[in-house]
């Protein structure tokens, strides 16, 4: 088979300005191709000419003709300086642990090179056009988990990926072999890069990693927070909760804007609703409040929100950034600087883990609810068959505390946690890499749980017979059927029904069904 190669219709174009979240996305998990425009060749074309200028300067140059970190008190000769760039990779290409994942890799490459485009790096035209070439032939270099502290950005990840543009190290391809750097990028035609003054570093010092890491989990979690709007419908309307408290004119007495797009999505999703509609009359329904996993929903899942908002806002600014150091100035200076510390993105990035973390305690109470015939409105124990002899769903409620006390685990910051290094030169770090990593982890984790309420949530739609749910909670009970979740009845293997949902919950089938009905939710 032959390894994939974007057309001409799916290339981003990297200029001087910032790509977008979308373009990251693209090229991370679209395999989008990747080219430079004229301005950015200009941009990079002309910013080499002061570096070079500078390398036949008899004064010292950090990372042109000095060593680095605590070692930039030696003055480096021009006979040396091409072997300094080679050992600086080498040496900062030390990271361990498994590989992290290709799209992780591919978001760091995309922002390594749109930093390099802005013609404030200094490197070479060659050195930036390897960067496209790789991503557009599918070839993603090995690189492992550990070893980044957030500062001078992520340095050995982004020293994994520049050993595989020398053509050292290993590359996975497009058809997912890995295989030595050294015989894979000739094959498409990608000539290895012996890198120049001051390009090693220009390479490594950045925020890349965690950044691409973020805006990946932006995506990700914005749809989940969806999902969780449609999963607490569903749970409202199941457990015989009231819609009255997510009404506009209630919701409005608190302006948090992602509050208000939550409760609009409970709103539309449990509109027209048989099951409601059975006890809306006030002289039938005996309940005066739900509790708060169920009321105060809109709350909690808007402050989420709000939280992504603010985390997308740092990250727009940083992908509008030209982190280096040295960098070549506007005005043609060379000049160290401090930009290249994760702090920004590190602090957003465990932000997201708290919220993350409380969306999901949340959703794990409201399918406790289900199970509780004191609680759940005279629904059977555990939505068992035949109670007693049948478990029902108790166990499915044990796994989604179970990864809720994880997720609690993993909302404790990894940026508060500096370390020092490199002889106390580099004596306070971000840990930003660290918190991208958890993030990550802490994603997936609120995925099993929110697939796990909706699991719960559609059985008791089910039990609720005859009552009709909402156009929009049937819309999903089916899909959750057609993806391999089946309806009550006696107990049965329930991993793969819970496993079904999770990718449902992941790939977008729960929202996309629920809109079916609704049209597009905030």
């Amino acid at each position: 088979m032959e390894p994939r190669r974007a057309s001409e219709q799916d290339v981003v174009r990297v200029g001087v300005g910032p790509v977008s979240p979308a373009e990251v996305v693209a090229v991370a998990r679209g395999d989008a191709g990747v080219g430079l425009t004229a301005e950015a060749v200009t941009a990079i074309t002309r910013s080499r000419t002061v570096v070079e200028d500078l390398a036949g300067d008899t004064r010292a140059h950090y990372g042109v003709s000095t060593g680095f970190g605590a070692l930039a008190t030696r003055h480096i000769p021009v006979e040396l300086r091409a072997q300094l760039q080679r050992s600086l990779v080498r040496s900062h290409a030390a990271g361990a642990g498994e590989p992290v994942e290709r799209e992780v890799v591919r978001a760091m490459m995309l922002l390594r090179l749109s930093t390099l485009a802005t013609g404030r790096t200094g490197v070479r035209l060659q050195t930036a056009q390897a960067y496209a070439a790789l991503l557009t032939a599918g070839l993603t270099p090995v690189v492992p988990e550990h070893g980044s502290l957030g500062c001078s950005g992520d340095l050995a990840p982004l020293a994994a990926v520049a050993l595989a543009v020398m053509g050292e190290g290993e590359v996975t391809d497009a058809d997912g072999r890995t295989r030595p750097a050294a015989e894979a990028l000739p094959e498409h035609g990608i000539e290895p890069v012996a890198l120049a003054e001051k390009e090693g570093l220009a390479l490594i010092n950045g925020t890349d990693g965690m950044l691409g890491q973020l805006v990946l989990a932006a995506e990700d979690l914005r749809r989940l927070l969806r999902t969780a709007d449609v999963a607490a419908a569903m749970s409202v309307e199941a457990l015989l909760g009231t819609d009255a408290v997510f009404a506009a004119d209630l919701q409005a007495l608190r302006p948090h804007p992602g509050q208000a797009d939550a409760a609009a999505n409970l709103r539309a999703v449990l509109a027209g609703s048989g099951v409601m509609a059975s006890h809306r009359d006030p002289f039938e329904c005996t309940r005066v409040q739900d509790a708060y996993s169920l009321r105060c929903a809109p709350q909690v899942h808007g402050a989420a929100r709000d939280t992504l908002a603010h985390a997308e806002a740092v990250a727009g600014r940083e992908l509008a950034s030209a982190v280096d150091n040295p960098v070549v100035t506007v005005d043609g200076r060379v000049e160290s600087n401090g930009n290249f510390h994760g702090a920004p993105v590190g602090y957003v990035l465990d932000f997201l883990a708290v919220a993350v973390a409380d969306v999901a305690s949340m959703s794990e109470r409201r399918t406790d609810r289900f199970l509780d015939r004191a609680r759940n409105g005279g629904l059977p124990p555990f939505l068992a068959d035949d109670a007693g002899v049948d478990s029902g769903l108790m166990i499915a409620q044990y796994t989604a505390a179970g990864v809720v006390s994880e997720l609690k685990r993993l909302a404790v910051p990894a940026s508060v946690d500096s370390i020092p290094s490199s002889a106390m030169q580099e004596d306070h770090v971000s840990m930003g890499w660290s918190a991208a990593r958890k993030l990550r982890r802490a994603l997936d984790g609120l995925t099993q749980v929110l697939a796990v309420e909706v699991l719960t949530a559609a059985r008791a739609l089910e039990l609720r017979a005859p009552l009709e749910p909402a156009p929009a909670t049937a819309a999903v009970l089916r899909a959750v059927r057609a993806a391999g979740a089946g309806g009550p009845g006696p107990d049965r293997h329930l991993a793969p029904e819970i496993a079904a949902v999770a990718r449902a919950v992941r790939d977008g089938t729960v929202v996309a069904a629920a809109e079916t009905v609704t049209g597009p939710l905030h």
